[in-house]
């Protein structure tokens, strides 16, 4: 018998992490203690129960016997919200998941992300070679972060109420008010730290050594620059999500199967 929707929809109780610079992260948790253990890092205006939950990630990562990590980034979902660029360096949203895997005990995991959470992903796995085992980063491109971004538009739209015209503009908006709770200065926030440095991130030239499965939708506008990121790796590979673009990719039934094949590849 089908499990009714709201037990595969249903979150367990947050777990609030302090990071470094006492911003609270709200993290969950399913699957038994002793398993071997998937960290889940969701993307931009998203969290772990829309990028994760509700597309069936966690279920089926359960029931490939792995213990599931998740996490809200900061500005996101439970999470503490800031509306300081600073709080958003990508040191700091890769510092907070290392933080996330001490007080859990985790010495060693793989790692899923997407979009920006595989951004940050790129950052954890080089920095943490002796701890990620193998990643997924799905939807990654290479580039400035967030450049499509008008920081202006969107800070006369928070201040003023001012119209964004920007089609690019008007889409991340969109995308922020489709899930209840974001809140939009602190995404600002987000993209204002993120493209402080204006320098490219991730940066081909310093790709992670640990094998990496690069997953983008085949009708989504970076797919090239992510071909371009797998081809840097030393171990890295390429999976072409069929007739995905970047928004709805992650409930792709392919892209799940793809990315459990590939970390099942570390058993055998």
């Amino acid at each position: 018998m089908a499990s009714p929707l709201s037990e595969l929809t249903s979150m367990p109780d947050p777990k609030r992490i302090y990071a470094a610079d006492g911003t609270r992260l709200a993290t969950y948790t399913w699957g038994e203690i002793d398993l071997p253990v998937v960290v889940i890092v969701h993307g931009f205006a998203s969290n772990a129960r829309d990028n994760w939950v509700l597309t069936g990630w966690v279920r089926k990562l359960t029931r490939a016997g792995y213990r599931v990590l998740g996490i809200d980034q900061r500005g996101h979902g439970l999470s503490d919200k800031p509306h300081e660029a600073e709080a958003y360096a990508i040191r700091t949203l890769a510092t907070d998941i290392e933080t996330v895997m001490d007080q859990y005990l985790v010495e060693e995991a793989f790692y899923v992300g997407y979009s920006l959470g595989a951004r940050v992903g790129w950052e954890v796995v080089r920095d943490l070679p002796h701890r990620i085992d193998r990643a997924v980063l799905g939807g990654v491109p290479d580039g400035i972060p967030l450049e499509r971004l008008d920081l202006d538009e969107v800070r006369a739209f928070i201040e003023d109420g001012v119209p964004v015209k920007d089609s690019a503009t008007l889409n991340y908006i969109a995308l922020t008010q489709r899930v209840p709770g974001n809140d939009l200065r602190s995404l600002l926030a987000l993209a204002e730290g993120m493209r402080r440095s204006r320098t490219v991130d991730p940066d081909p030239s310093t790709a992670p050594t640990r094998p990496i499965l690069f997953a983008t939708g085949a009708k989504d506008g970076v797919i090239e620059g992510s071909r371009a990121l797998a081809d840097a790796a030393p171990d890295g590979r390429f999976f072409e999500i069929p007739d995905r673009h970047h928004f709805n990719a992650p409930g792709s039934r392919a892209f799940k199967d793809a990315a459990l094949a590939f970390l099942a590849e570390a058993a055998s």
